[in-house]
């Protein structure tokens, strides 16, 4: 493993508006003071808008005086706009975060997913292959790809190891689809990058097309919230401050470029899990969830929580469990998330009230 001393590089993030990328930014502002720090944002209106807003405040109040850090909307599809940053801010890391995100979305507008997923990566991809003609280049691409990719395996806790050939869903496809792109530029072009398979990924300020923040604007409206194959879904949620602490660790440490046998690099390529490795049960998760949200205020104690609750059958490009093994993420960098369930919602619950009041 070759170690990066992060606090004297020029990090790039793109998705940095986005609820991991900013989470990130945040870290780096903390931790890596004498960090340079770019981000690049579309900032579309896949989900309120407003929420990206937020996040990009929240971060210029938390900059510390003196953090060189740079926040560019634009989009990683846009070849010119990447290769302008490349050019520009050199970045000696780069963390790709910036994706379609979402398995139901992608049924329905798949274009969205080719655009940014496929051909986005393939830029990213490509400015970290020039850049070693233009300055000393990329020391390490960390890339986001998703738990999706087990599609309907049927072994659990899921592998890296697990063969992953069968998707059930073009965004997981996508994901699998980097994964592959990467090892052949990591092979191609000696370009040290790892990839990370997030599981549910929650936590305040996230995405509100995750199940746990439609779950609580339904109760508050008084609505019926549906819980999908009649709650027999296992899911391996994973708190946020989790997966950036994850992500960090890993940027840290990058595969180790060597020659092999016939003189030709070996990829410096890897891909890890990062999940609680302990799925839970959908129904126990919502209650536990309107436990907190009633702690908080944002329900009544009260709430007939039963009168609305709905079971129903699972959904197209849905799986019924995700468990990840994170064994060799604990062997090489020795970190397992370990954010109880209860935490991470209350910690959700508190910024909901603050937020939306």
């Amino acid at each position: 493993m070759q170690k990066i001393n992060l606090d004297n590089k020029t990090v790039l993030v793109t998705g940095s508006a986005g609820f991991i990328g900013a989470n990130l930014v945040k870290r780096l502002f903390k931790d890596f003071p004498g960090a340079s720090v770019v981000g690049i944002d579309n900032m579309n209106p896949y989900y309120d808008v407003s929420i990206k807003e937020f996040r990009l405040k929240e971060l210029e109040s938390l900059r510390p005086s003196g953090t060189k850090y740079r926040f560019i909307e634009g989009d990683i599809a846009d070849k010119d706009a990447v290769d302008g940053i490349f050019s520009e801010y050199r970045p000696d890391v780069v963390v790709n975060l910036a994706a379609q995100a979402g398995v139901r979305y992608s049924i329905t507008n798949p274009d969205a997913y080719i655009k940014s997923n496929v051909v986005g990566f393939y830029n990213i991809l490509e400015a970290c292959r020039h850049s070693y003609e233009r300055y000393s280049g990329v020391e390490h691409l960390v890339y986001a790809s998703s738990s999706s990719v087990y599609g309907s395996n049927k072994k659990v806790p899921y592998s890296t190891d697990d063969k992953v050939d069968n998707p059930v869903s073009l965004y997981a496809a996508t994901k699998k689809g980097n994964e592959l792109m990467a090892h052949a530029y990591s092979k191609l072009y000696d370009i040290p990058s790892t990839g990370l398979r997030f599981f549910t990924v929650y936590g305040p300020a996230g995405r509100p097309d995750m199940a746990y923040f439609g779950f609580t604007d339904k109760l508050v409206r008084g609505e019926k919230i549906k819980i999908f194959n009649y709650g027999n879904c296992l899911r391996d949620f994973t708190f946020v401050d989790d997966i950036v602490e994850g992500v960090v660790r890993i940027m840290q440490g990058a595969p180790e470029r060597r020659k092999g046998e016939d003189g030709l690099p070996v990829p410096p390529y890897n891909v890890y899990n990062i999940g609680n490795n302990s799925p839970e049960n959908l129904l126990d998760f919502v209650d536990i969830l309107q436990q907190e949200l009633i702690a908080a205020g944002i329900l009544p104690p009260d709430y007939d929580f039963e009168a609305h609750k709905e079971l129903v059958p699972m959904q197209p490009g849905d799986v019924p469990v995700t468990y990840a093994d994170t064994a060799p993420l604990e062997r090489d960098y020795g970190f397992k998330p370990a954010t109880p369930l209860r935490g991470g919602l209350r910690a959700f619950a508190r910024w909901d009230k603050e937020f939306y009041g």
